[in-house]
This record gives C-alpha cells, structure tokens and sequence, in this order.
C-alpha cells in the first residue's frame, strides 16, 4: 500500500484542457451553420495552365490569377518553370538523337535514284498527249455523224410532215371537190392567181353576201347528202382542217419552201371550208326560223345539224363569222321590218291615261290641301349572276319587267314585246346551244387552240346577246327611234320611255343563256353608247326647274292668315308653301318623275328643299318679330319675389289687338304645319327613301357624316327648331291679354271698403283671367286659333302662361301690401297728433283690422278660384312653383312683412 494519498481528478489535468475542450465544442456546436471560406489553392506551373497554353499570352491576366505571390517567389517560380522547360526539352532531343542521325544515314543514294525515276516521265507524257489528241479527233468524228444522223432524222420528220400535208391538202380537196387540174408551177400559180381573183372582198352589203354564200358552187354537190351527212361531213372537214393547220405551223416554223408554194392552197380550202359551213348555216338557219312554217318535231330534228354547224365554227375559231350570218341571215330582216323611222308614229290609244305632271298636282293658295296617298316606287333591280335558271319572259310566270311592258298599251311597249317575242322564240335555242358549245371548248384542251393562237381570250366562244342581238336592236333604236324614244326636251315622254326601255333591257337580259352572256352585253360598245344617249343630267336640271319653280312661287305668295283653320284635318297642310314643299318632296320620288340613277341628285334636292322651307320660316319670324318690350315676359321662377316683379307693357289699342291676334294666326299656321310636315318626311323615309336609295346596308347607325337617316333627321330637327321662338311669341302675347283682369287687385280695398260681412265668393273677374288662353285653344265653346295644337301644346304653353300670371298676380298682391301699409302708418301719423276731431270720432282699431281681414279672405278665394279655373286646362296648380308662391303670399295678413316667405 502507497505510502501516498491518491490525487484528486483535478491533479491529472491541471490545466483543465478537458473542460476548455468541452466548452469549446459545445460553443461551436451552439454557432449557426455558415458556408466555408474559400481559401486560395496555390498551383504551380506547369504545361496545364490555361493562361499558359492560350493562343494569345495575356500578362493581365496572367498576374491578377497569381496576385496572391509576390513578384519575387512569382520570378522565382518562372525561373523554375523556364529550367523544367529546358530540361524537357534536351530530354526530348536526346530520345530522338538516334533516329534522326540514323535517318541522315539512310538518304545516301538516294539522289541519284530519284534522277532515274524522272527519265522516263517525258516520254510517257509525250505518248498520254498523242493518245489524247487522237481520242480527240475520234470524238468529234463521232459527234459529226451524230449531228448529221439528227439532220437526217429531222429531214426525215420533216419530210413525213410534208408528206402529212400534201396528203392531208390532197384529201381536203377531195373531200371539198376541188378541182386541180395541173400539177406544174405555173398551172398551180395560174390557180392561185385565180383564187385572189374570185376571193377578194368587194363592196357588196351583207345581205348580197349572204345570197352569194347560198349559191356558192362549191356547196353543190352537198345538197345531194341528207342534212345529218352533211353536217357530219363539214365537222370532219374542219377536223382534218386543224390538223393540216397544226402540220402546216410546224413546218411554217422551220421555214419550208412547200409551205410557202402551197399556201394557196391551204387558204384555198380554208375559203371552201368557211364558204360551205356558211351557206350549211344559213340554210340551217332558214330551215329553224318561223318562216319555214315547220313542225316542232321537223325542226326538233334541224338541231344536231345546228349544234354541229356551230361547234364546227367554234373549231375552226370562226365565231364572229357565224355570229354575222346569225345578224344577216335573221335578226337583221327582222329588225329592218320591226324598227323604222315611222314605227312609233301612229297616235296614242284614247284609252292611254297620261301621266300626271307635277304642274297640275301643286297647290292652290286659297284651299287646303290633305296628304295624297302615296304610290310605291318599285325600282330596277340588277340582274343576279348567281341566277341558275333564266325564267321566259313571257311566259307564265312573268317578270316584273315583262309585266311592265304587257301592261302598258304604249306603241313603244308593243314594239319591245314584238322584239322579245321574236328573240325568244327564233334565238333562245341558238343562244343555249352557242354557250354550251362555246362552254364545252373552254373546258377541254383540243388542237383547235393552234387556230384561234391569235384570238385573245375575252374575244373567244360565241356572244350572240351582244354581237348579234343587242347590236342589232341598239343600233335600230338609236338611228330610227332616237328623237322619238330619247325625248329630248319632254321630261314626261322621256320618264315613261326611259322605264319601259329599261324593263326591255332587263327582261332581254332574262333570255340570255348565262351570266357571261349579260356581262359581255352590257360591256358592248352599244350598250355604252346607248346608256350615253339618255341624257340623265338635262332630265334632272328640267326636273330641277320645274319642282323648285313652283316652290319658289307659292314662297313668294303671303302667308294667308284669314282662312278658317280646319281644326279636324290634323294630317291637312294649312299654308301653301308647306303643301308646295311637300309636294316637291313627294314629286321627287315618285313613280312618275324618280329615276333610279338620279336617286343621289333626287337625295341631295329633298335636303335643298327642306333647307329652303326652314329659310323662309327663319324670314318670317324675323319679318314678324315683336318689340322687345313685349317679347320680355316673365319667366319661371320657383321664388317669385313680389317686391321685384317688373309689370308686363300694356297694349290695349285696337291696332296691336289685330297684330297680335294676325301674327297668332300666322304661327299657330305655321307650327301645325311644321308637324304635320315633320311626319309626314319621316314616313316618307320609311315607305319609300330608305328603299329608294342604294346601299343603305353600309352605313353604321353611328355614322352621322354619312347615314342619310341621320342627315334627314338632323335636317328635319333644324327645321323643327324653329317652333320654339314662335311658341316664345304666343306664349308672351297669351300672357298680357291673361293679365289685363289683374289691374282690378289694385282697387280692391275701395271695392270692399262699404261692406261689413267677410267675402263669401270669388271676385267676377277671376274667371276673365284665363279666358284668353281657352279662347286660343277653342275651350270656351268657339273655334280658337290654336285649337289645332291643342293636343301637342296646351299643357306646355297654358302652363307657361299660368306661371307668368302667377308671377304677375304677386306683383299686384305686393303694391296692395305696400299701399295697405303706407295707409297704415299715415294714419298712425295722425292719430298722434290729432287730439280730437271736430266732426267725429276717426275709425277704430277694429274697423282697421276688419278691412284688412276681408281683403285678405277675398284675395284667398281669388287665388282658389283661379287655380281650380286652371284646372280646367289640365295645369297642376299645386305643381307650379309661382302659383305655391302666390298661395303663402295671400295667406299673410297685410300687417305682416311685405317680403314673401
């Protein structure tokens, strides 16, 4: 056992480096959690460093990525790199000293082999350059015979080609059974001499053409075939005709001198060919037309003949050809037998009724006139091109259009009838069978195109609307029937020729057999021209003159104000100028006078026509304006103050009693027909304007600057603006005739002075008060001045004139306050300083008072009788600020302030 004690724990550790270990963990344990610093790697130099295997050393960067060395260790550190670097590279020399000594050593004899090996390289040079030439002449040797094979082989086609054409010209000349005679040039130049000859245009007219082509002699020997034959035979004709045109084009191309010798020839036939599909036309033709006097079931069987004929022509590209037969062969003997210069020249039937001129139809200034009814304008609608069927016009579901012409017994109308009849009844069928031909050839692509190369498209397929029936009818209109259809100088022959014209046009364009055909029509030269010949703008500036004529007379004329007004006749215009504007709007659309391509001029005259009424109404109030003393009346005030009230002038001479009851008069005239006429515009906007015009589906509702809705209203509102100063105008007159009772107020002390009981009943001439105004509107029993407006304006203007009665009646009520308390305190006065009275006793306190009472009570039962005399009028008294004044102002005793409440 240890002679010692054990040592503490403490004696082990004195330090304590335990505990201090222990804190120092639990205190880093305790930190929060941070992200390590990055401390800066140190990398020596070598051959991987980037700034050091760059293409372009760079010294900036270079130093900023070793700042953290100093420049000495940095000079250091790259002395060391330098000598790692020589070191590297002796090691390097040294490991291929061996072979590149070894490689000197093996190039010894080496010179002399190389001399050996270019010896012969001149000579194989010199051979590869002959063997290269020779190659050289082989190929163009062979290239040569290959040309000259191409020649042979294209002489050859050429050749066959030719062959093809003497052939084909031999093979149409006998099948055309021409003759040929000689075979030598100068035979064949004598027959082509001969050919000029006979073929060269003369100055002969169409219709000597047309017998000639009937007997030509090349056409003889056909007549022995049937007609189905000889149809059959001219379409193969023409087949092998485009065919020798197709060979004969090519061989044109390459310049071939047998072209060039039997070009005769070829237009030779071409005439054979053109005169003999003609002369089979024409007598085709014949044969269809209602001359022949065949049956339905015989000329059924002419039609494949026709069809035949025509799709020869459309082949051979000849439509303008077959479309002239068609004009000389029918249309043009049928209108030279129809339109002549004296076939509209028979006198009218008695049964006809004239159309009514816009002379006879404006007002008289002495009568009334009511709104007559109106006639609806149908207008000329375009024809639609997306119309599938083409309905007859004269069939029995009839068009508008034809119905037009059937109605009316006009010669003028019965020659268009007698031209659509024919038309439809010789030319529909030839129309329908040209289009689907003409149809049929556009849509398949065939040889025939070489023949019509030089045709433009617009030109091609057949156009008989335009080219053979409307150029042919135009044409006769305007050189026989011009001065007798256009009518120029007469507006009302031309109104009526220019509608039965333009429903024959439409119905004309319902027989045609397309849309095409209507387009192309209408593009006509003719039909340009004739559309000129309707001078619109004379018709319009006639027209002009004649409406704003008689506008501007009945304007001139008085305003009539001594006519008894009609008080029934709410739709009766009661002025002649407003009956003569309407009658000028209403003549500019209606049937007899509007014209479809004027409806823009017609437009544009209605808005003048309407500007000017409202200018003469603006003249007439300004000619008839009253004094300014007169027109100032009271105006509304819902606290009329009675100490400020200013007395309306009084007028009381029988002079200014006949001016105000004239000029009544003349606006209670003028307003009713301002209304009537209001109306009246905008119904006749609906019924007939807004069909009238074109395209009212693009304007907006919005659109002011261009809506015409839109301007006629704004225009029909400027005109109506003016009422409201002539309602000023009757309204101040009403008023100082209802205030003239009104004077009775100031006298009203003296009038109940002698009396001892409290008034019971309304003064008399309460009721006298508003009796002008019923006297106005004919309430009183009579017939007033404004009994017309009554409905429109008795609420409005009898209330207006009961405010400013109103008004007025304070006015007196205050000055009889005023004088009550002068009364008063002048007696007052006297009573102070007299101390008896010699003659009697002076009135007593209550006398006083008891006159002052009555007066108060009797004012009271004025102002209830005159509002329930208001009532009467369909005024709300109690609604009216000026009368509620009026009201508390009497229910104040006279002892009381003067100011109202």
């Amino acid at each position: 056992m240890s002679i010692f004690s054990p040592e503490p724990a403490a004696s082990t550790d004195p330090f304590q480096l335990e505990r201090l270990a222990e804190e120092l963990a639990s205190r880093e344990s305790s930190r929060p959690e941070t992200s390590p610093v990055d401390l800066p790697v140190y990398t020596p130099l070598s051959h991987q460093n980037p700034f050091l295997s760059a293409e372009n050393f760079d010294v900036e960067q270079f130093l900023l990525s070793r700042s953290y060395t100093s420049l000495q260790d940095l000079r250091t550190e790259l002395r060391d790199y330098m000598a790692t670097l020589k070191e590297a590279l002796v090691k390097l020399i040294n490991d291929d000293y061996e072979a590149f000594i070894s490689l000197s050593t093996d190039l010894k004899g080496e010179g002399e082999r190389l001399t050996n090996l270019i010896a012969p390289l001149d000579l194989l040079k010199l051979e590869i350059s002959t063997s290269q030439a020779e190659l050289r002449a082989i190929q163009e040797e062979i290239m040569r015979k290959l040309e000259t094979r191409a020649t042979i082989r294209e002489e050859k086609a050429l050749l066959h080609l030719l062959l093809k054409i003497s052939e084909s010209v031999t093979r149409l000349e006998s099948l055309l059974s021409i003759s040929n005679p000689g075979q030598e040039g100068e035979e064949d130049h004598a027959d082509y001499e001969l050919f000029k000859t006979s073929s060269a245009p003369t100055s002969d007219s169409n219709d000597e053409k047309s017998v000639q082509i009937s007997l030509n002699p090349v056409f003889v020997p056909y007549f022995g075939r049937s007609p189905a034959n000889t149809a059959k035979h001219i379409n193969r004709v023409a087949v092998e005709y485009t065919q020798l045109f197709y060979h004969a084009s090519k061989a044109r191309s390459e310049n071939c001198a047998f072209i060039d010798e039997i070009q005769w020839k070829i237009d030779r036939i071409q005439s054979s060919i053109s005169s003999d599909l003609d002369a089979f036309f024409a007598s085709t033709l014949s044969a269809i037309t209602a001359e022949a006097k065949l049956s339905e079931l015989e000329k059924s069987k002419i039609i494949p003949d026709l069809t035949e004929c025509l799709r020869t022509y459309d082949i051979l590209g000849l439509w303008r050809d077959a479309e002239e037969i068609l004009r000389a062969e029918i249309m043009r003997s049928f209108i030279k037998k129809t339109v002549f210069m004296g076939a509209l020249s028979a006198p009218h039937s008695p049964l006809l009724p004239r159309t009514p001129s816009i002379a006879s139809s404006f007002p008289n200034p002495n009568t009334s006139y009511s709104m007559p009814p109106r006639t609806p304008f149908t207008p000329f609608t375009a024809f639609s091109a997306q119309q599938s069927a083409f309905p007859s016009a004269l069939g029995q579901s009839k068009s508008s259009f034809s119905r037009t012409l059937d109605d009316s017994d006009d010669l003028l109308a019965k020659l268009y009838i007698q031209i659509l009849r024919f038309v439809e009844r010789d030319l529909s069928s030839i129309m329908e069978i040209a289009d689907k031909v003409s149809i049929k050839s556009r849509t398949s692509a065939s040889i025939s195109g070489y023949l019509q190369s030089d045709v433009k498209k617009e030109d091609s397929g057949f156009d008989i609307m335009a080219n053979v029936i409307w150029n042919e009818v135009g044409t006769a209109i305007m050189g026989d029937l011009g001065n007798v259809v256009f009518a120029a100088g007469r507006p009302d022959e031309f109104r009526k020729n220019y509608e039965l014209t333009q429903a024959f046009i439409r119905s004309l364009e319902l027989l045609a057999p397309s849309p095409q055909a209507i387009e192309s029509m209408r593009a006509h030269p003719v039909y340009s021209i004739f559309g000129k010949r309707w001078q619109l703008p004379v018709y319009f500036q006639m027209r002009w003159k004649e409406i704003v004529g008689k506008v501007e007379e009945a304007l001139a004329l008085p305003l009539e104000s001594s006519r008894k007004i009609n008080v029934d006749g709410m739709d009766t215009l009661l002025t002649p100028q407003a009956a003569a504007v309407w009658v000028a709007l209403t003549a500019c659309w209606s049937a007899e006078i509007y014209i479809p391509e004027l409806s823009h001029k017609f437009w544009r005259l209605t808005l003048q026509l309407l500007s000017r009424y409202r200018g003469w109404l603006n003249d007439i109030i300004q000619q008839n304006s009253y004094s300014a003393s007169v027109a100032s009346a009271p105006g509304k005030n819902s606290e009329t103050s009675a100490g400020t009230s200013t007395p309306l002038p009084e007028r009381s001479s029988l002079d200014a009693f006949s001016a105000d009851e004239s000029l009544l008069h003349k606006y209670v005239l003028l307003i009713a027909d301002i209304e009537i006429l209001k109306s009246s515009t905008m119904m006749l906007w609906e019924e007939e304007i807004s069909i009238m015009l074109p395209d009212m589906e693009d304007y907006e509702e919005d659109d002011y600057a261009l809506n015409p809705q839109k301007i006629l209203e704004s225009t029909v509102l400027a005109t109506t603006a003016l009422i409201a100063p002539m309602s000023k105008m009757i309204i101040s007159i009403l008023t100082e005739r209802c205030i003239g009772p009104l004077n009775t107020v100031n006298k009203m002390r003296t009038d109940l002075r002698g009396r001892k009981q409290l008034p019971t009943e309304p003064q008399p001439w309460v009721s006298s008060i508003l009796r002008p105004l019923k006297s106005f509107f004919g309430i009183s029993g009579s017939d007033g001045i404004g009994a017309i407006l009554k409905d429109d304006h008795l609420q409005d203007w009898g209330g207006q004139v009961f405010e400013n009665v109103c008004d007025k009646y304070c006015y007196h009520v205050t000055a009889l306050r005023k004088a009550e308390e002068y009364l008063q305190k002048l007696q007052k006065g006297k009573k102070s300083t007299a101390t008896f009275s010699l003659f009697g006793s002076a009135p007593s306190k209550d006398d006083e008072g008891k006159d002052e009472e009555r007066i108060r009570v009797q004012l009271i039962l004025d102002v209830h009788a005159l509002g329930k005399d208001a009532e009467t009028l369909n005024i709300k008294p109690m609604e009216t600020q000026t009368f509620l004044a009026l009201s508390k102002l009497v229910q104040r005793s006279l002892s009381e302030s003067s100011e109202p409440a």
